[in-house]
């Protein structure tokens, strides 16, 4: 069954924006807000070699300033305003070897990358919204707010756990009128980028692409579910969150990990 059958209309009339739009879950919940009937755009450095017509592509560097003024001034120009908002861009290009192999740049970057450029988006965006009193917008985490890997991933994980304070701060400033603000985070994604991933420890190291997943799974100390997730099971977790049926939820923090993180 279609998952997106009985949801097909109920974001029609509404202008949606999802950064790192391009592939995996940006790429996903993209194509469920269009499903849904928004008008979606997408962010990202560089266009999608098979590109969805539906979707409109912007080119922007949103680690910088000047990336994310360029957005804002294009998507309020062209369309005029924007309700739904998926801070979606992040990710980690730190190398292993732990705290003492890090730079001030692998810090600045992951910090620029996975806090601040949703900062200046939502600073961009906010006013339109809180004039009109509507709005919702997403910050994708990760559970690695919670369960940080030292080894590699410790200035994305730093970044992710700032991005969910600010969150919940920002939700109780805008909530009282009328613009949602909810944090999503993630565990392992199933995406290119991870396949990607496996193929690299299993070559490096000699093991089988199977085998690179189960490293990487006791790596996080396992995933009860025993896979990672699909890009659309995140998808239809934000598509319902921008959704009216959410319309009461506000400040929240949504784990969606297999039951990876071991605590309530």
């Amino acid at each position: 069954m279609d998952l997106y059958l009985n949801y097909q209309n109920e974001l029609s009339g509404k202008i949606a924006l999802v950064t790192g739009g391009t592939k995996g879950a940006g790429k996903a919940i993209a194509e469920r807000l269009l499903n849904a009937g928004a008008t979606v755009i997408v962010i990202a450095r560089k266009a999608p070699e098979q590109p969805n017509k539906k979707l409109h592509f912007i080119s922007a560097d949103l680690s910088q300033s000047l990336g994310t003024q360029k957005v804002v001034s294009e998507v309020l120009s062209k369309f005029g305003r924007l309700d739904i908002l998926v801070n979606n861009l992040g990710g980690s290009e730190t190398q292993g070897g732990g705290f003492v192999v890090l730079s001030d740049e692998d810090w600045e970057h992951a910090i620029q990358t996975n806090l601040l450029a949703p900062v200046r988006l939502d600073r961009g965006f906010l006013p339109q919204m809180l004039e009109r009193g509507n709005g919702v917008i997403i910050h994708i985490a990760s559970i690695q707010g919670k369960l940080p890997l030292y080894d590699s991933t410790l200035p994305y994980a730093a970044a992710k756990a700032g991005l969910i304070n600010y969150s919940k701060g920002l939700s109780n400033e805008v909530s009282p009128k009328s613009v949602r603000v909810l944090t999503v985070s993630p565990g392992w994604i199933n995406t290119e980028g991870s396949t990607g991933m496996m193929k690299e420890i299993s070559e490096r190291t000699g093991v089988t692409i199977d085998e690179a997943k189960q490293q990487v799974m006791k790596s996080l100390g396992g995933i009860p579910y025993g896979r990672p997730a699909q890009p659309e099971e995140v998808a239809e977790l934000i598509g319902f969150l921008v959704s009216p049926r959410a319309n009461y939820l506000t400040g929240t923090e949504f784990v969606i990990d297999g039951g990876t993180i071991p605590t309530i």
